[in-house]
C-alpha cells in the first residue's frame, strides 16, 4: 500500500464536508448523512480498500462504516491515521465497526471491540453495531446451503446478554454510541423495552427496490437513524447471495429515465433519493470518480418531488442480503431470518 498520505483536507475537486448534511443522533452528535462503506465483497481484496479510503477522505468523506468480518481493519487503521496525519482531526470523522456474530458471549464483545480498536487505531468508536441479531456464523466463502450445527433461531435472552455488553462499552468509553443491524420490528420492540442505552441507528439494506417501508417509520418514530447498505442495490455482492428474481435498481426504467435527464449515472439517483428521503447511504467504491459522484449528489440540486413520488412506485420489496448462511438446520428458509410472522422469540 503506498506510504502517501493524500491531499487533505480536501482535494481541489472534491466535496467540502461541511456542505454534507448531517442527521442527529439521540446524544445530540451529528453523523454524516452519507458514509463509506468497506465490505469489499469477493471482488477487493485489503490493500484496495484501505487506498480507497484514502482516496474517499480526499475527495470529502469523513464517514466511514467498517466491520471486524470484513478482514481489513489493521489496513485501514493505517489509513486513518494517515488521513489524521494530513490534517483531519479525529472528531471531524465519524467511525463504526460491527460486533461479529461469533463474538456475542459472555467476556466476548469488551474484547471484540477492542480487537477492532487497536486494528483501526484509535481510541473509541463513534458507532458500534451488533452485525447481526444471533450468534450464527459460518466459514468465510461457504456454501449458501451450508449449517453450522450451532446455529439457531433468534432469541432475545441471548441478544439482551450481548447487547448488556454493548452498553458496557459506552459507560467504559470505548464507544460513543451503540446501535443495531439487520435488525427486524419484532426484535427491536423487544430491545426497546429492555434496553438501558437505547440503539442510536440500525443499519439495514435500503435501496430503491427494497425500501422497507414500516421498518424505516418506525425508526423515524423512536428516533433512530436508519442506516442503509446496499443502496443501489448490491450488484458486486458474493454470487452465493445472488437467487432467482432478483432485482437490479440501476436499470430500473424509472431511475434511468430520470437519471438520463440530469445527465448523471443511475447510482447516483439511487444514492440521491436516499438521503433526501432521510436515511444515511454508505454505498462501498474503492473508484474515486464513483466516490466523488456519490458526494456530489448529496450537495446538488435535489429531486423533485415528482421523481421522489415515482422512486417510492419502484419498491418491489426484493431483499438483496438474504442471510441464507445464517439459517439453522430445519429452518424453512431465508425468510425464518425476518420474522415474516411479525413475532421474534423472547427465549
Amino acid at each position: 500500500m503506498p506510504d502517501r498520505a493524500p491531499e487533505l483536507p480536501l482535494a481541489p475537486d472534491g466535496v467540502d464536508p461541511g456542505r454534507i448534511a448531517c442527521r442527529i443522533l439521540p446524544t445530540g452528535a451529528r453523523m454524516p448523512a452519507i458514509g463509506l462503506g468497506t465490505f469489499g465483497s469477493d471482488h477487493y481484496d485489503a490493500e484496495t480498500i484501505a487506498q480507497g479510503v484514502l482516496t474517499a477522505a480526499e475527495v470529502g468523506y469523513r464517514h466511514f462504516d467498517c466491520a471486524a468480518v470484513y478482514g481489513n481493519e489493521a489496513l485501514i487503521g493505517t489509513s486513518l491515521e494517515a488521513i489524521q496525519r494530513a490534517g483531519v482531526a479525529r472528531d471531524e470523522m465519524f467511525i463504526t465497526s460491527k460486533l461479529w456474530n461469533d463474538s456475542h458471549g459472555e467476556g466476548e464483545v469488551i474484547p471484540a471491540c477492542r480487537r477492532s480498536l487497536d486494528d483501526l487505531r484509535l481510541d473509541a468508536l463513534d458507532m458500534y453495531l451488533v452485525h447481526w441479531p444471533f450468534p450464527n456464523h459460518h466459514p468465510p466463502g461457504c456454501d449458501v446451503d451450508a449449517r453450522n450445527p450451532l446455529a439457531r433461531p433468534y432469541v432475545h435472552a441471548d441478544y439482551m446478554r450481548t447487547w448488556r455488553q454493548m452498553e458496557c462499552l459506552v459507560e467504559m468509553g470505548l464507544v460513543r454510541h451503540i446501535g443495531t443491524s439487520n435488525m427486524t420490528i419484532p426484535k427491536l420492540e423487544l430491545l426497546l423495552r429492555d434496553a438501558e442505552v437505547k440503539p442510536a441507528c440500525n443499519q439495514m439494506e435500503l435501496h430503491p427496490h427494497m425500501q422497507q417501508r414500516e421498518l424505516f417509520a418506525f425508526l423515524l418514530e423512536q428516533g433512530i437513524v436508519p442506516v442503509g447498505y446496499s443502496p443501489v442495490g448490491s450488484p458486486n455482492r458474493p454470487s452465493r447471495d445472488t437467487t432467482p428474481g432478483d432485482t437490479v435498481d440501476t436499470e430500473d426504467p424509472v431511475i434511468r429515465a430520470i437519471a438520463e435527464r440530469l445527465g448523471v449515472h443511475p447510482a447516483v439517483i439511487c444514492i440521491k433519493w436516499a438521503e433526501q428521503r432521510g436515511q444515511v447511504p454508505i454505498p462501498f467504491s474503492a473508484k474515486r470518480d464513483q466516490q466523488l459522484a456519490s458526494l456530489k449528489a448529496i450537495v446538488s440540486e435535489p429531486l423533485n418531488p415528482a421523481d421522489m413520488e415515482a422512486i417510492a412506485g419502484t419498491d418491489r420489496n426484493c431483499r438483496l442480503i438474504k442471510g441464507q448462511v445464517f439459517l439453522w438446520e430445519g429452518a424453512s428458509g431465508w425468510e425464518d431470518l425476518w420474522d415474516m410472522d411479525g413475532v421474534a422469540a423472547e427465549g
